[in-house]
Parts: C-alpha cells; sequence; structure tokens
C-alpha cells in the first residue's frame, strides 16, 4: 500500500495534518534512515521503515483489541453524560476506533474495539448468526422447561419470537446460575427473554463473540491488541 508520509502519521495518531508537517519539516522523520522533509513522500508500507524520533513506526490500516468492558459505562464513542468504553482507550492516540455492537449499561465482559467497519459490519450482521455466550445470574429458577422456551423461541414484544438460543444450567436453584448463547443481538435481549420465563437477571458478562473468548488475565477496564490467530478466526466468518 502506498500512503503519503504525513498521512501516514496522523492515521497512526501522530498529530494533526498541520503537526506532523511541521515536524517533518523539523527533522523528526526518517524514511529507510535518510531524512524526510516532504510531507508529500509516497511511502510503501510494505518495504519502507519510517521512523519518528528514532522509533520505527509499524503502520497498519485496521487496529483490533478486545475490552473487558467495566459495569457502569455505556457501548458508545462519545456520551454527554456518562463514561464510555473508549474513555478507556487513552492510551490509543489514534482516531477512528469504535465498538463493535454494543453491551448494556451493567453489563460487563467481551467488547471487539477496531476501526474496521467492514468486519463490524460482517460481526453485527443478523444473517451470519454469529454466536455470543453470555455467563448470566438469575433471580428465579431455572429449570428444563426454561431451557426449552429458550430453544423453541420466546416472544418477548417484538415483531417475531428470538431465535433459538442455548441456555446451559450452571446452579439451578431460588438463584440460578447460567449460560446463554444467542445468535442475534436485540435490545436488552437475554434480559428480556428471562423475564418472560418469570425470572430476572442480576448480573450479565459476556464470554465471547465468535471463537474470540474473553481473556481471563484482563481484568474490567483492561484491553489488548487481538491475537493473530484470533483475528483470522473473525476473519473467517
Amino acid at each position: 500500500m502506498n500512503i503519503r508520509l504525513d498521512k501516514l502519521l496522523c492515521e497512526m495518531g501522530f498529530g494533526t495534518r498541520s503537526a506532523v508537517k511541521s515536524d517533518i519539516k523539523k527533522g523528526c522523520v526518517t524514511v529507510n534512515s535518510a531524512a524526510a522533509n516532504r510531507p508529500e513522500t509516497k511511502i510503501d508500507t510494505e518495504r519502507d521503515i519510517v521512523c519518528y524520533n528514532g522509533s520505527e513506526i509499524k503502520y497498519s490500516q485496521y487496529e483490533y483489541y478486545m475490552l473487558y468492558k467495566p459495569a457502569g459505562c455505556v457501548s458508545a464513542t462519545h456520551d454527554g453524560r456518562d463514561k464510555t468504553v473508549m474513555d478507556y482507550f487513552f492510551e490509543v492516540r489514534r482516531e477512528g476506533f469504535f465498538p463493535v455492537g454494543r453491551l448494556d449499561k451493567d453489563t460487563e465482559g467481551l467488547l471487539l474495539i477496531t476501526n474496521d467497519g467492514a468486519l463490524a459490519h460482517r460481526l453485527l450482521s443478523p444473517a451470519n448468526h454469529v454466536e455470543k455466550v453470555y455467563y448470566a445470574e438469575v433471580d428465579g429458577q431455572v429449570t428444563g422447561e426454561t431451557v426449552k422456551m429458550f430453544w423453541e423461541g420466546i416472544d418477548i414484544g417484538d415483531d417475531k419470537p428470538t431465535r433459538p438460543a442455548g441456555l446451559e444450567l450452571v446452579d439451578s436453584g431460588c438463584d440460578s446460575k447460567v449460560r446463554v448463547t444467542i445468535t442475534e443481538g436485540r435490545y436488552h435481549q437475554i434480559k428480556r427473554m428471562f423475564e418472560a420465563s418469570g425470572c430476572r437477571v442480576t448480573y450479565l458478562k459476556r464470554l465471547s463473540m465468535g471463537a474470540v473468548r474473553l481473556d481471563d488475565t484482563l481484568a474490567p477496564g483492561e484491553y489488548r491488541k487481538l491475537h493473530v490467530d484470533e483475528l483470522k478466526a473473525l476473519m473467517q466468518l
């Protein structure tokens, strides 16, 4: 891929177009070990080595992260009242990132963050039926009949019943613990499904999306880049 030097620096989060042009003219940037003083210099991102103040810049058009979304923030890029998931990305200088889909404000767990709109569309498209697995704690007893209701589809007040959903009992009692697998993403879907079956969700955490599982080493609010095998699995969906 060929790209202007100033555009490359902007896309990688080194400042505005005017700021990086100034840095280039000050001699802060080298290309293949030679000083670069022309912002319009064409860079071959596969072959040329670009350094900013002596540090090599690895260009990537798209980047992919997993975030352990904590409860209490909204899945949005901006919000006038509440903290958003993007507020946890203060170390990422690059712009254009957004969350892939939404988790409710009080729901925690896996949330993918990227600037790749095409991949986000594939993951969220109802036609692709990407599996999402959740752990839930429920006020009420989940029974075999509840499992059957989830698999057959539940009327939650929308135009159509929900698609078949998997429901695995982890601990069934007055307060039940379960794993739920859904292939769509309706508004408050899991909470509404349990309400329709006579229960109430008290805690909800997303464990996986497609082949990508939440990293057990991440604490709420922490994030990391996707590993190569995780990204390949998403690309194959």
